[in-house]
């Protein structure tokens, strides 16, 4: 098996963009023949091989465009698809979810509920969340992901499985555990991968764990006894018709200031897309405890927090001034900062649907009392791809090389 050099997941990755590139040009020899062939194998914490760039293209760190360029530059698409399709496979989820938005609305509502039901929140979902199941997978796993923040993609469908399972306890419950602890926690990928394995994504079709197969991939590490032989769908309410995506609205005028937030901090390639200059002020958000009512992990809020900073600390506004970061209480941080600066305009990126898109959309009303307009300015890969992300996955992998040609790429 190829081994990616140092450093390793149990050393939590560093929240920075140049930490980013660094993991990025370490990945990218690998990122044929050995990812294709090693990716589902879970090695332990580690994890020698795959990319360990998630935590990064979830912030956008590094976008998914200049990742998939710098593999291509080295492999042709051939060699390296599978890493192309992991990528584009954040890319699909966000653009699903983005047609299909209530699904994200009733996850929260039902997490909300969940958490106040001392029956959802009994001792078998304690013991969970604890690591003390006794099954020595799922504690190992539990201690691995509070303590790194991380998690092999194969382990966390294991995790998911046998949560819902096994253990029968609430899949949104599950969901929000992760989206808790993962560094790379993304409100698309990690609500429908659950409800994936659930059987309500694909309706009808679930993943089971079993032993063997967790033997396997895991090297012999762990072989679970008294998993669920059978996975019976789980079903819901059916949902609203699929939604049409709406394009960002148009580029500002008069005094505009950017507001940087956690969804995407390459701030650098978002000016330059669109052609934006001369921008009176700069700031950057982070609130990542808008992720859950339950506590996020310390984790999470630094390495947000700090990407957060770094973002702001590489972009200057038309007089050289360094960003602000606000941090607390953000509307009204964010008024001041506006009418402190004299804005007739505040322009950040376009937050998929999530915690963020939900925090812009709160402080668009604000501003908007206010005489300041909020506009958001999207990204091309992004305008490209999601409304192709109307079905399944397979009829979306189709269109990925005519997408990368769209991309010059």
């Amino acid at each position: 098996m190829a081994v990616i050099p140092e450093p390793t997941m149990e050393t939590p990755a560093v929240p920075t963009r140049a930490a980013a590139l660094e993991a990025l040009e370490r990945f990218v020899p690998h990122a044929g023949g050995d990812y294709a062939r090693d990716r589902n194998h879970d090695t332990g914490p580690q994890h020698d091989n795959v990319s360990r760039l998630s935590p990064y293209l979830r912030h956008r760190l590094i976008t998914e465009r200049e990742v998939v360029a710098a593999v291509l530059a080295r492999h042709p698409l051939a060699a390296c698809e599978k890493f192309v399709q992991e990528v584009f496979w954040r890319t699909y989820w966000k653009g699903w979810l983005e047609q299909n938005p209530e699904v994200w609305r009733r996850y929260r509502r039902e997490v909300a509920e969940l958490v106040l039901d001392e029956d959802a929140l009994a001792s078998d979902y304690r013991s969970a969340v604890a690591g003390t199941t006794g099954i020595d997978a799922m504690d190992a796993w539990v201690r691995e992901l509070v303590d790194t923040g991380y998690l092999h993609n194969h382990t966390r469908m294991w995790f998911a499985s046998i949560w819902i399972f096994t253990l029968r306890l609430p899949w949104q419950l599950g969901a929000d555990f992760f989206y808790r602890h993962l560094l790379d926690g993304d409100a698309a990928s990690n609500t429908l991968s659950w409800r994936w394995v659930a059987g309500l994504q694909t309706v009808g079709k679930t993943y089971l764990a079993t032993a063997e197969n967790i033997a396997r991939y895991t090297h012999g590490r762990f072989s679970p006894a008294g998993l669920a032989t059978s996975a019976t769908a789980l079903v819901e309410d059916p949902l609203p018709p699929r939604q049409a995506i709406v394009p960002p609205a148009a580029l500002p005028t008069g005094r505009a200031g950017l507001l940087l937030h956690d969804e995407d901090l390459d701030a650098t390639s978002l000016l330059s897309e669109h052609a934006l200059a001369g921008l009176t002020a700069v700031a950057g958000m982070a609130d990542p405890s808008d992720r859950s009512p339950l506590a996020v992990s310390e984790a999470v809020r630094r390495f947000t927090i700090a990407a957060v900073d770094d973002a702001a600390s590489r972009v200057t506004d038309a007089r050289g001034r360094a960003a602000v970061t606000l941090s607390a209480d953000l509307s009204s941080s964010v008024l001041r900062w506006a009418r402190s600066e004299g804005l007739d305009c505040v322009v950040a990126p376009r937050a998929p649907v999530g915690p963020v898109a939900e925090r812009l959309a709160g402080l668009g009303d604000a501003l908007a009392a206010e005489g300041i307009r909020l506009t958001t300015v999207g990204r091309r890969w992004d305008d490209l791809a999601w409304p192709h992300a109307s079905r399944g996955f397979f009829p979306f992998r189709e269109k990925i090389a005519g997408l990368l040609a769209q991309q010059g790429l």
